[in-house]
This record gives structure tokens, sequence and C-alpha cells, in this order.
């Protein structure tokens, strides 16, 4: 297995290359941002940049289609060529694909879905990037993969043989009397066109600080879906060296080509010591996520607010904002002393700098003190504390009319 890194212009370097030797094409070209991307390492003590400043949709076009050209000659019978991109060039880039790959051989615009919380324009998040997967002819590598059944899955369509009738439509397998047909081994559902793959935190243990690095996963999908073990991989855009890095961990050959002096040792540190960071999200589904107290939202059902997960001060957030600060929402759990539950959310409002938190009590103190709570958090009863307590009160005197009648 080799793995190079060149330094210089791809359609130079390609241009050196003979023979059709890549299995696959991976390119992360520039944008059409007309921007300069510009980016720090996370101890802050080297900045990586590079210009994405076109002026025009032609120059940018132009640009494309020799380099695509390019990769076309270089690119196996059977081989695939993936192409990233988002809104700001996809229909260049798309038009320049059909007329280099022919629009036959299109397959796939996949979708990277990710979850991202800063959103400074007006108008709707941006939480996706397309790549386009085109191959070279119709006998393109094709591996399925299958991913696990959604919760909602009739039982029946994982059990049942499926076929279709005459006018083409799907329908349940039966036998010549009529009986069901059970379906082979069961292996999933096979990968749709969107791939949701976590974005890289700025905590990532594989961040390096390169503008456009992506994460390892996405990478990983894309050659598990279009290459075999000992494939050729090439990117001439490779930027940090992400492809070439999932290249190596899979067991692939590849070329990474890269203008920038520091984009190519940068992907050199890294094919020599490769990180990858794990996602929770995709081994555990995002259910896993979901770790706030069910009774204590139960309790806070009609409110407006936020449920807050994997924080033991803290139930919800409410919409409301109290002196332009947020206002915090607890729920005494069960057998929970009242001061423990105050404690625990005074001490999530310092730091989230809340001046307003709220305790709902559950539960009726058997202390012949009363409880000290910390400033900013006021205490109010669940309503089935009112009612057991309004009960017990009518209990009391109900109790105190029956010795009144006695004596």
């Amino acid at each position: 297995m080799t793995i190079h890194i060149v330094k210089g212009d791809c359609l130079d370097v390609m241009s050196g290359i003979e023979g059709e030797l890549a299995d696959l094409f991976y390119l992360d070209p520039p944008f059409f941002t007309e921007k300069t991307h510009k980016l720090k390492t996370r101890d802050r003590t080297k900045e990586f940049y590079f210009d994405d400043l076109w002026g025009c949709h032609k120059k940018y076009a132009e640009f494309l289609y020799s380099r695509l050209s390019m990769c076309k000659s270089l690119l196996k019978n059977n081989g695939s060529i993936f192409v990233h991109c988002d809104s700001s060039a996809n229909h260049i880039i798309r038009a320049v694909l059909d007329e280099i790959f022919g629009s036959d051989n299109f397959q796939s615009e996949i979708i990277w879905s990710y979850k991202r919380w800063s959103n400074s324009k007006k108008g709707l998040l941006p939480a996706h990037q397309n790549i386009y997967w085109y191959s070279k002819s119709k006998s393109f590598v094709f591996n399925t993969i299958y991913n696990e059944y959604s919760e909602s899955t009739n039982v029946d369509q994982i059990l049942q043989r499926r076929t279709r009738d005459k006018h083409g439509k799907a329908v349940y397998a039966k036998d010549e009397n009529g009986n069901v047909i059970l379906d082979d081994k069961k292996e999933g559902v096979p990968l749709s066109d969107v791939w949701e793959i976590p974005y890289l935190n700025p905590k990532a243990r594989e961040r390096v600080g390169y503008p456009t690095q992506k994460p390892l996963l996405l990478l990983e999908r894309i050659l598990e879906v279009s290459t075999k073990p000992g494939d050729f991989v090439i990117d001439p855009f490779c930027g940090s060296g992400t492809t070439l890095v999932a290249a190596k961990l899979m067991g692939r050959n590849g070329i990474g080509i890269d203008v920038s002096d520091d984009a190519v040792e940068l992907a050199k540190k890294r094919i020599d010591s490769p990180i990858k960071s794990d996602s929770r999200l995709l081994k555990n589904g995002r259910e896993s996520y979901l770790t706030a107290d069910k009774r204590a939202l139960s309790l806070l059902d009609g409110v407006e607010l936020i449920p807050v997960h994997r924080n033991r001060g803290i139930d919800g957030i409410l919409k409301e904002t109290y002196e332009g600060t947020p206002i915090l929402v607890r729920v005494q759990r069960t057998n929970e002393p009242i001061s423990e539950a105050a404690n625990l959310l005074s001490s999530a409002a310092k730091t989230k700098q809340a001046r307003l938190s709220i305790l709902v009590r559950t539960e009726k103190s058997n202390s012949l003190f009363a409880v000290e709570v910390p400033d900013g958090v006021y205490v109010v009863d669940a309503p089935a504390l009112k009612i057991s307590e309004y009960i017990e009160q009518l209990n009391k005197a109900l109790q105190q009319k029956r010795e009144i009648a006695r004596r």
C-alpha cells in the first residue's frame, strides 16, 4: 500500500501521469465563494488559508473543465468520480460533469446532512452540502451498504418478500396457494443518497485547523461504496489530506495533490500519524442523546421551554428570558432533598449566567427546619404536590369537625 502527497497544480501533476490507473477520484475543489478562507489551528500557532476568488463564472468553469477532463482520462473504465460542492457553484459543477462524463453516467446526488448552530445571514440555516457521483461507464464498482431498519418500519416489510404485479406496483409476494412468501436473510435498508454524518466540531480529535477539512467518516463512506481494498484513489485538491488518511486506514493506495506548501506538509503529517474521531451519533443513534428526565418533562408539559439533555442541574430553558438572561427550570427528583436540587440548579445558573431559576418541588419536606434556597432560585409546587397537600388539609379539617362533633 502506497500513499503519496505531491505539491503543485493538479492539472500539471496529472498531465505527467500515464494510463488509466485510478479507481476513484474524489475532488473537494474551490466552491466559487469569492472569499479568502482562513482558519487557525487549535493552539493558535499557525493559520491555513486559500483564495477562492474568480471574478466570473466562466473562469471558474474553465478551471474545472480542464481538470475534470484530465481526471476522466486517468480513470479506469469501471471507476467513479465524486465531486464535492455547495450551493455556491452546484449548477456550474453539474453542467461541467454532464458535459465531460455524460448525463447517462450520473449516478447520484449525495446530500451530506449535518447539524450546525450558527447562522449569521437572513434565511434558512445551511445544513448540507452536495456530492455529485459520476461513473466513467455503466460497469462501475458499487458496494451495497445496509443500515438498520427504522423504528417505524412495519414488521411485514421486514419478514415478507416484495415483488411487482403486472402493473409494476410493489406488492408482497405470494405462492400459487396465496400464502405469503417469507424473504431471505434480512440485511437491513440499503444506503440512501442522504448521509447524516456529523460535521467536525471544534473539539474533534482529528480536527487540524484546515478551513475546509471534511470528517474522515464521510470519506470512508465514499471509499466503502465505490472501491475495494488495494484500489487506487486520487484527490487533486487534497487540502489537509483527509481522503488519503481514509485510504490508508482502509487499505487503499493513493495520490493527493495540492498547490499549498502548508497543505502538503499538513497532509504528510496526518498520513504518518492518522487520528480519527469516533461519532457517538452514528454508533448509538440520535436517541442516545435524549437523556432528559421523562418524568420531569412530563411535569413541565404545557410550559414553553427547550428540553435540556446531559445536564444534571437543568431540565429545561424557558423560551422567555428575564433581564436578558435565560430562565432555567429543574424538577425535584424522587427522594432528592430539596436543598440538593436547589444547589444543583443554582450551580448551573451561575455557569449559564441566569438571574432567575425555577425549581419545581415534587415532595413534601419532612425536615423540621426551613430549607435555605440560594438567591435567584424560586421554588414552586408541582400540581400533584399541591393536590396532595390540599387533600391533606381537607382531611385534617374533616377530622377536626368529627372530633368537635364527638365532644
